[in-house]
């Protein structure tokens, strides 16, 4: 599933006093199988963004294509669409609701007009997807930890089977091991699926770890576009619209100027590893 968006904008209160420009001539391609990160600072339009993938905002002009099609034209089966790209918005567990783990999952699939057999079928499914087995089907949602919550809401947007997958902020309000679970829960999916992933994220540490391909938004416009390496070796621009690189990108910057010779375009901690020991080797250290 190919989505392309061409010339987008967005514009909240059009014809108010209130009127903002929330996204600004963003054009762009997500193909079939990447995993994307998605940053910039509060207000880049960031969630405004995702919620065009899947026709939830109507643009106030431009144009989404998906798999070819444009999307806002008459007749599209928009319903189907919001099947295919399933958005999990940020706190996703406050929109649980039913008596138990099962149910609230099956909801979606339901929704498609699945039979009840069907649907549960769907859900213990993504129930094992996201590591959750069979002891949790009739516990009550609501007794389960942080963590735990978010994979049920996760479990429930892919019992609908949805080619691509979009999350916003899945990761805010955990601690370090629900956040680490819930990215190993996405990561594992990704390999083994081959679902499309889009991750809103604002930690350069996840989406360098994570995402193959980074999107940096700064006031509604795409300000870069490329692979982990490259947007993070713009420290100094990142910076200036408050954002950062990751942290290993700093310490190996570090170690250059004190003249070790190591890559600068580091970001993530196996790879600044694998170059301080190569270091060391080519120094006669034994490692």
């Amino acid at each position: 599933m190919e989505i392309r968006i061409e010339h987008l904008n967005y514009i909240y209160g059009l014809g108010t006093s209130y009127e903002k420009k929330a996204l600004d001539d963003i054009s762009l391609t997500i193909r079939s199988g990447e995993f994307i990160g998605i940053i910039g600072h509060t207000g880049s339009g960031k969630s405004t963004l995702i919620q065009h993938l899947n026709g939830l905002n109507r643009a106030s002009s431009g144009q989404i294509f998906v798999d070819g099609k444009k999307i806002y034209e008459d007749g599209y089966p928009m319903r189907q669409l919001r099947f295919r790209v399933g958005l999990v918005f940020q706190y996703p567990e406050y929109q649980i609701f039913e008596t138990t783990v099962l149910k609230d999952i099956c909801f979606g699939p339901k929704n498609q007009g699945l039979s009840e057999e069907e649907a549960g079928g769907r859900a213990r499914a993504a129930m094992r997807m996201v590591g959750l087995d069979e002891s949790y089907e009739n516990k009550s949602p609501f007794e389960l930890s942080g963590g735990q919550k978010r994979r049920v809401a996760i479990a429930g947007i892919l019992a609908m089977n949805p080619e691509v997958l979009v999350l916003d902020e899945p990761t805010a309000g955990l601690d370090p091991k629900g956040r680490d679970d819930i990215l190993g829960v996405l990561k594992q999916l990704h390999q083994e699926s081959g679902i499309t992933v889009v991750l809103v994220s604002h930690s350069m540490e996840d989406v360098a770890d994570y995402a193959s391909r980074i999107i940096v938004l700064d006031k509604g416009k795409v300000l870069y576009d490329d692979i982990p390496a490259r947007v993070f070796s713009h420290v100094e621009e990142l910076e200036s619209i408050g954002l950062a690189a990751p942290q290993v990108t700093y310490v190996m910057r570090a170690l250059r100027r004190m003249g070790w010779d190591v890559s600068q375009d580091v970001t993530t901690q196996a790879e600044a590893a694998d170059e301080i020991l190569e270091v060391l080797r080519k120094a006669g250290v034994k490692c």
